[in-house]
């Protein structure tokens, strides 16, 4: 394996940015860049979204640090052949996968990604669609709205509420682990399964683990925090679907691919469940798609994650990992090339 070279030019190593311009104008925006360039010398804009100009070999030959996000090219061996200098690749989103080659981790180049940031928003929004499923809250607004009359509240069914419900998490992931948080001060029962975590574990993060089939008959919401992986393409199968207790509640901001859309939209038909899903297969669901057609599920465009104000923590992320890297401190949140098959 080639190793990356040792030397670094100075405390303030060269840095890039890589990817779309619509990116790095909402990610890094001028404040942002101007605390980028306070701990490393910084090229000038525009950024680079294509690394086959001129530029961009000039560039990547005078490059240590590349600041990507989304749009970023890959980092094919031929790119990383013109940027002998280059070690370290700070990611302003989630997933590396996209731009991060093989070649990357052969030449020993260092990885970080701003995915613990990017779970915040996503598990804020998978805690509040938990308790406004509790409450039926989307439902009962959209029924007072029609009806323009409250209904006696001394009528309420017993299963409308909060308090003691069972929520299922379906992987500890970044984005799991985060959720199973904010949820302790709840009066909530949580359960996990994840293969990869013991009971042990399971107990200092305050849930017990069960198995698969347990976990979707037990819930009254089950959240999916799964990465697309070749093995949990359908995870969320039919069966599980069915067994899931009356008017529980499905939610997934993981990907859709993970849940057998086609068997979800026929439980849903029967209306023995709902689903909160900000996340389909595809991504954008053609118009004449019947989960439109369910009242039962409410349908959100992908908006969990970080977007608006909250592009400036992953902008915060990225910074604070070069200032670390240039002091020679190492990345607090570093991408193991063991662990990338399992992050979404």
């Amino acid at each position: 394996m080639a190793a990356a070279p040792d030397a670094r030019s100075g405390p303030r190593p060269r840095t890039a940015l890589a990817m779309s311009a619509q990116a790095a104008a909402a990610v890094l925006r001028p404040p942002a860049l101007a605390e980028l360039a306070a701990v490393c010398d910084l090229v000038p804009l525009p950024v680079l979204d294509d690394f086959t100009t001129e530029r961009a070999h000039a560039v990547l030959a005078e490059t240590e640090v590349l600041v990507t996000g989304w749009g970023c090219p890959r980092l094919e061996a031929s790119v990383l052949a013109r940027a002998g200098r280059l070690r370290a690749v700070v990611h302003t989103a989630g997933s590396v996968r996209g731009h991060v080659t093989d070649a990357c981790w052969e030449r020993g180049i260092e990885v970080s990604s701003a995915a613990a940031a990017n779970a915040v928003p996503v598990a804020e929004y998978t805690v509040a669609m938990i308790l406004l499923s509790g409450k039926r809250a989307l439902e009962r607004a959209r029924s007072y709205r029609s009806e323009r009359g409250r209904t006696d509240p001394l009528h309420t069914p017993p299963a409308v509420g909060n308090y003691g419900r069972t929520v299922g998490i379906l992987s500890a992931s970044l984005i799991g682990r985060r959720v199973i948080e904010l949820l302790r001060p709840y009066d909530l029962r949580v359960l996990l399964h994840d293969p990869y975590v013991s009971a042990g574990e399971a107990a200092e993060l305050g849930v017990r683990q069960v198995g698969l089939q347990e976990l979707f008959a037990e819930c009254d919401t089950v959240s999916v925090h799964t990465p697309l992986l070749p093995a949990t393409r359908g995870l969320v199968s039919g069966e599980l679907l069915a067994a899931m207790r009356p008017d529980a509640v499905l939610v997934n901001t993981a990907r859709g691919a993970v849940v057998d859309q086609d068997a979800l939209v026929q439980v849903l038909r029967k209306g023995r469940i709902r689903a909160v899903l900000d996340v389909t297969d595809p991504d954008v669901l053609p118009p004449g798609h019947p989960l439109w057609d369910c009242e039962n599920a409410l349908i959100t465009p992908h908006l969990a994650g970080s977007q608006g104000n909250e592009w400036q923590r992953l902008a915060d992320l990225a910074v604070g990992e070069v200032a670390r890297w240039a002091a020679g401190d190492g990345f607090a949140h570093p991408v193991r090339r063991e662990r990338l098959a399992f992050l979404a």
